[in-house]
């Protein structure tokens, strides 16, 4: 009997999971170990903030998917991972000796480097500290003691971000639809990362909801109620949010699994570490070489059926596939209320129609894996 350990509960994850339920691999023991039973689905984040789901709607039932799958759910933290004598220690003690191990773990905070930031932002991971902390903020707004709002970062998810809050506190009306959100970057534009055309969509409808944005402002230092930036501006808040992309669980860099130079897990074309055969890796944890690809959720979502299968063929003993990502991935971006911008490549769209369309994919990937 050979034995698959699964750290983490990631989008990768509940894809192996489903997988191997639908289709058991014989002479296997599958183990899974996460400290939550409830991981939530990260296309969701923004119509959780903004009132449009609730919790149960976006989040997937481990526990649930794991007996499917017939798999053990060991619900703690890893506590330690030794890949050389393949053994997994839990926090509630004891360890799992396993044969073969995947890591879907996912990332942290880009805040390292900027002082205060750790201390007096928030990141949005993990989501259930962040969804967590937002009621406590909303509270707050409707009390009249939160009356400034400051979002750092001008990605995707910062911009989902902001318009999210912004919706719901502006729903919620009084002190709290009064509450001045903003958006700040490093960067002399929104979503460098995107065509012009959805750069300019995304800052119309940021002026349209009213967030203040200050582009080309690097963050120096993060203050008790403020972000001081490089050139001495002083914007303040009475709640930071810090969402300036993935960095690498501090964690990884003691495993002594060969990483790259940020840190992430280094894999190859078959999501196999390059140091050690039994060990694989997924989503915002590792680094394809040669096929770098931005840290969301649709490249981690489509990671999950190579995964199942080369985690499958390395327990028969079999040849592992090679799986090479897409270049250009369809995204899909909300903007508070249901409204949304679409784009891939050189296109872009915009409209109600498009956050339907983003709903509709979003509420068919978890129910898929609403299992009984």
């Amino acid at each position: 009997m050979k034995r698959l350990v699964l750290v983490g509960g990631g989008h990768a994850h509940v894809e192996v999971l489903r997988r191997f339920g639908r289709a058991p691999a014989a002479g296997t023991e599958l183990v899974l170990v996460s400290p939550h039973r409830l991981t939530p689905y990260s296309g969701m984040l923004p119509g959780l903030l903004a009132g449009h789901y609730e919790s149960a709607a976006a989040h997937i039932d481990l526990e649930r998917l794991a007996r499917f799958a017939g798999a053990r759910f060991a619900r703690t933290l890893a506590a330690g991972i030794d890949p050389h004598a393949r053994s997994v220690a839990l926090a509630e003690g004891g360890a799992l000796a396993f044969d073969l191990l995947s890591l879907d773990v996912g990332s942290a905070p880009a805040s390292a480097g900027v002082p205060g930031a750790a201390e007096h932002a928030l990141g949005v991971k993990p989501i259930d500290r962040f969804l967590h902390a937002w009621d406590g903020w909303r509270a707050r707004a409707r009390a009249g003691t939160l009356a400034r709002l400051l979002v750092v970062g001008g990605g995707a998810a910062g911009v989902e971000t902001v318009l999210a809050m912004r919706y719901r506190l502006a729903r919620e009306g009084g002190r709290a639809g009064a509450v001045e959100c903003a958006l700040a970057t490093d960067a002399d534009r929104l979503l460098p990362m995107h065509p012009p055309r959805v750069q300019a969509m995304l800052a119309r409808i940021l002026g349209e909801r009213g967030v203040r944005l200050h582009l080309a402002t690097p963050a120096a230092r993060i203050e008790p109620g403020a972000l001081i930036a490089a050139n001495g501006a002083r914007i303040a808040a009475d709640a930071i949010v810090w969402s300036t992309g993935a960095a690498a669980l501090p964690w990884l860099r003691g495993l002594g699994l060969a990483l790259d130079p940020a840190g992430f897990v280094a894999v190859n074309e078959s999501l196999q570490s390059i140091s050690h055969a039994h060990v694989f890796a997924a989503g915002d944890c590792a680094t394809m070489l040669g096929h770098a690809r931005p840290r969301s959720g649709v490249f981690a979502v489509r990671q999950g059926p190579p995964l199942a299968a080369n985690l499958r063929a390395a327990l028969a003993g079999r040849p592992l596939a090679r799986y090479v990502p897409q270049e250009h991935a369809l995204a899909l971006i909300s903007a508070g209320d249901r409204y949304a911008v679409a784009a891939r490549g050189g296109w872009a769209a915009e409209g109600r129609w498009v956050w339907t369309w983003k709903d509709w994919i979003d509420r068919r990937f978890v129910r898929r894996y609403a299992v009984s």
